[in-house]
């Protein structure tokens, strides 16, 4: 026995000599549960947009417009990927100067096996930050849906996650000016669902209306798909709040937890508003509600307790079920598939009722304050707003953003990628 304790030390001693002494340090300080569970959380988050999202809104329009949604939503995870690895992650959480990080990190070239962010690999946080970058522009592909032109579609995305996405969240996520001004947003109603919804208003206005909005357009052509594309984005969402908490632990168990509270809540009530305007409540205004109190927990799923996630819940469903009749029906602006009526103001609600619902008395953490929840909002909204507004301008100038009226009367599957949904 002693011989062979010997041999095992001399063995174990030789190991230790052949292994880099980086790799003890990272041993010690990645946790294989954190690493675990956001490799997982990335995945539930790239399956919101594919397929979930892209199967939400393809439902939402016409027939003959399906796969152009679909094609956009595809196209966009793909280019959003490229765009975040040559700069995106770069600016978005390198180390610059409170206002963007720099593009000291351009193609990743500081990354490494042994690369660390918290108790994860940086790998694995910017794969989840990827996803992130990916989801944020295809909501946008809702407000235009019918009637733009594809390459515009593609330039615009790739130059507004580096002039609004990227900057923005490095401001909150990345120790910009707002992190240190102490604006709190969990996993992004600004970052996401704000810049989003007021990116895309600010699209519409550009682009104009659908031919014969509103009276003369069909209703969703597939509310099944509907369906099972929200149910998609809701069993992401788990991914998306609880990923959040970069770490398999109580906060992240938390943050799943209020996250499908706040999503049932706002599906019941949109049901019920339906239902008492309408006479009747819809499978594809069911599956909206879901997505509105999705929006509106968002920011705040890190710091909620289950009573706060009630009645945020029930605020956003309310919230945005008027939203979409003031902007839609009473204003006519067709934002197609009403990603300001939701996604904006959702995301802006869950914010602003961020110190008030995180209350301890309603089992919060009593984080956020209201004037700097505020602050935080309307300059994410007016830097949104003039970027989006400037790199439009230029390519409505230059390339023209919306398809002529033959290919829209046509439907821009055939028009744009030459295939039909549904051959006979």
């Amino acid at each position: 026995m002693n011989h062979i304790s010997k041999w095992s030390m001399a063995a174990a001693a030789l190991t230790a000599l052949a292994t880099p002494q980086t790799a003890f340090a990272q041993t010690a300080d990645i946790s294989a549960g954190d690493t675990a569970w956001i490799l997982t959380a990335t995945a539930l988050v790239l399956f919101m947009s594919l397929p979930g999202l892209a199967l939400f809104y393809g439902g939402l329009v016409r027939a003959k417009n399906f796969l152009s949604v679909l094609m956009k939503v595809y196209a966009i995870a793909a280019l959003a990927s490229i765009v975040w690895v040559i700069a995106g992650y770069s600016i978005a959480f390198g180390e610059g100067n409170g206002w963007w990080g720099g593009l000291g990190n351009l193609f990743l070239g500081n990354l490494t096996r042994e690369s660390a962010s918290g108790t994860i690999p940086e790998s694995v946080f910017l794969a989840f930050q990827m996803t992130f970058a990916i989801i944020t522009p295809a909501l946008i592909v809702g407000a235009f849906v019918e009637r733009v032109k594809f390459l515009p579609v593609m330039l615009f995305t790739a130059a507004w996650l580096l002039v609004v996405y990227a900057p923005v969240t490095n401001w909150i996520w990345g120790g910009g000016w707002l992190a240190e001004m102490g604006v709190v947003d969990f996993a992004g109603g600004l970052v996401v669902h704000a810049t989003a919804g007021i990116s895309a208003l600010v699209y519409v206005f550009m682009l104009g209306k659908r031919a014969g909005f509103p009276n003369e357009l069909s209703p969703p052509h597939r509310p099944g798909v509907v369906m099972i594309g929200a149910s998609m984005l809701w069993v992401g969402w788990f991914g998306f709040n609880g990923g959040s908490q970069l770490a398999a632990d109580g906060g992240a168990g938390y943050a799943l937890l209020v996250t499908h509270i706040a999503a049932a809540m706002g599906t019941l009530s949109w049901i019920v508003l339906e239902a008492k305007q309408n006479g009747k409540a819809t499978l594809v205004g069911a599956a909206t509600g879901t997505i509105a109190g999705l929006a509106t927990v968002t920011p705040a799923a890190g710091v909620l307790g289950p009573q706060g996630a009630l009645l945020m819940g029930l605020a956003g469903g309310v919230a945005c079920y008027a939203a979409v009749h003031l902007i839609r029906v009473r204003l006519k602006v067709d934002d197609s598939l009403d990603v300001f009526a939701v996604h904006g103001v959702g995301g802006m609600l869950g914010i602003l009722l961020l110190p008030f619902l995180s209350s301890k008395a309603l089992g919060g953490t009593g984080d956020g304050e209201f004037m700097v929840q505020l602050i935080g909002t309307l300059a994410v909204v007016a830097w949104s707003a003039i970027a989006s507004l400037i790199i439009l301008a230029i390519l409505k100038s230059t390339l023209g953003l919306r398809v002529d009226k033959q290919a829209e009367t046509e439907g821009l599957d055939t028009s744009l990628h030459g295939e039909s949904a549904y051959n006979s």
